[in-house]
């Protein structure tokens, strides 16, 4: 993961990244902790002389549930699985999985992977091994 140290910065630039640069970007503490949330002070020791850091594109699934009332920007993707996800090499996302009808269909603990899309927010699809598709 490539880190760089953190300037002037705002939740624009973390939207930016994952819309139009197709990364994935945190914050990483002197302490150790790694957050995928937009911060100014680490919520573990207290520092503020944070470092951004592009953050994994996989991970597993900590919670998810199926939204079948979705806003005006996912009115076409209904049903859809809103998810939370414990990245690899640290940090915890919200986004969104395409596809999914039923919450029989993912388990905590999936293995899924960063999308990228022209839709708003962070989507995710299953992890397959050796480049399979979503």
């Amino acid at each position: 993961m490539a880190e760089e140290s953190v300037g002037p910065h705002s939740i624009e630039a973390f939207r930016h990244g994952y819309e139009e640069e197709s990364r994935l970007r945190g914050f990483r503490s002197g302490c150790g902790f790694v957050t995928a949330t937009w911060v100014l002070v680490c919520p573990r020791c207290g520092i503020r002389d944070l470092v951004e850091a592009d953050l994994g594109s996989t991970g597993r699934l900590v919670a998810y549930t199926v939204q079948t009332v979705p806003s005006d920007e996912f009115l076409n993707d209904a049903p859809y699985a809103y998810v939370v996800v414990d990245l690899d090499g640290g940090g915890r996302v919200t986004g969104w999985m395409a596809g999914i009808t039923e919450e029989s269909e993912l388990a905590a603990g999936d293995r899924v992977r960063f999308s990228p899309t022209y839709k708003p927010g962070v989507q995710f699809v299953r992890d397959r091994p050796n480049g399979g598709g979503p």
